[in-house]
């Protein structure tokens, strides 16, 4: 399964490289307008001032589901209440009053634990307590409903620092060896990961939003810098040449931009997160990670 992954994302990512050369002349004809855009987007992306920016909160609640490949013994499913505090930014995109471009980006802390699902562990079936904290970026292209409604669709990644404690009496001494090594590296240490996150914002009135998403988030058990990097440049570089196919669909077709830009940045994170299931820092040998798939649902405030 892993190998038809791996093939179906190169495959996908060969497919926009040669759609990207294929558009080469047609650019060139509209390229002063071109030109202007790009700029426009790449220092919207670099931008981090916060001006025109809104301050907001975030309140969180979700299920989770934790697991890593190599380890025999499970984990007792718990919940998650997540708190985010940054700054949105919204603005008219394509030249269009019905589509808006989205920003947010955030600092956030959360705590998923057993004792805020009520499922108790046991011997076979392990309770945690993690704490985790971090900051990310969620953006994508929604519609503009009126002044004050907006239905956007959301991609947001994260980078973050958790430590997980697995509560369970005596774990460690009750455990299978390699099972009790395994938790033993994460136990009561803050640990690095990163996570990737698609999902949907409604608002209704200016100052508030609602929202559901799903989440796959990894924990290192250790950071090997340079192969961490090597694995976040092949996911950017991916990550742009769908950016530079999305372009293309909002030039042809911008009511569907919004949705394209949804389904194919999402796509290709949930395909990577699911490669790095076995190698933690995919495409390079690595560890497995410990792993969460979680959905989240909450409610936003604007100032």
């Amino acid at each position: 399964m892993q190998k038809f992954n791996l093939i179906l994302l190169a495959a996908f990512i060969f497919f926009l490289t040669i759609h990207v050369t294929a558009q080469e002349e047609n650019e060139e004809k509209d390229k002063d307008k071109e030109k202007k855009w790009r700029w426009e987007w790449q220092f919207d992306d670099l931008d981090f001032s916060l001006r025109k920016s809104k301050p907001t909160i975030s309140l969180q609640y979700g299920l989770s589901k934790m697991q890593r490949e190599d380890l025999s013994t499970s984990i007792a499913d718990p919940a998650l209440f997540e708190l985010k505090l940054g700054y949105i930014k919204d603005k008219k995109a394509w030249g269009r009053d019905d589509i808006i471009k989205h920003n947010f980006r955030y600092l956030f802390l959360s705590n998923i634990s057993n004792d805020i699902s009520g499922k108790e562990g046991t011997v076979d079936n392990l309770a945690t307590d993690t704490w985790k904290f971090g900051f990310g970026r969620s953006s994508g292209y929604g519609y503009k409903l009126s002044e004050s409604a907006a239905i956007i669709p959301y991609y947001t990644y994260t980078l973050n620092w958790s430590r997980v404690d697995f509560t369970k009496p005596d774990v460690l001494t009750l455990l299978p060896d390699p099972d009790a090594d395994i938790i033993n590296l994460y136990d009561e240490s803050f640990r690095f990961g990163s996570s990737g996150e698609g999902g949907l914002r409604i608002q209704f009135i200016d100052n508030i939003a609602i929202e559901a998403g799903y989440e796959r988030a990894i924990v290192f058990q250790r950071h090997l810098f340079w192969k961490w990097a090597g694995s976040a440049v092949i996911e950017g570089a991916a990550q742009g040449l769908l950016d530079t196919f999305i372009n293309e669909i909002f030039k042809s077709s911008p009511a569907a931009g919004p949705i394209v830009n949804f389904v194919l940045k999402n796509a290709l994170a949930y395909g990577i997160y699911e490669l790095r299931q076995e190698k933690m820092n995919w495409p390079f040998s690595s560890e497995a990670p410990l792993a969460f798939d979680q959905f989240k649902f909450g409610v936003t405030f604007v100032f």
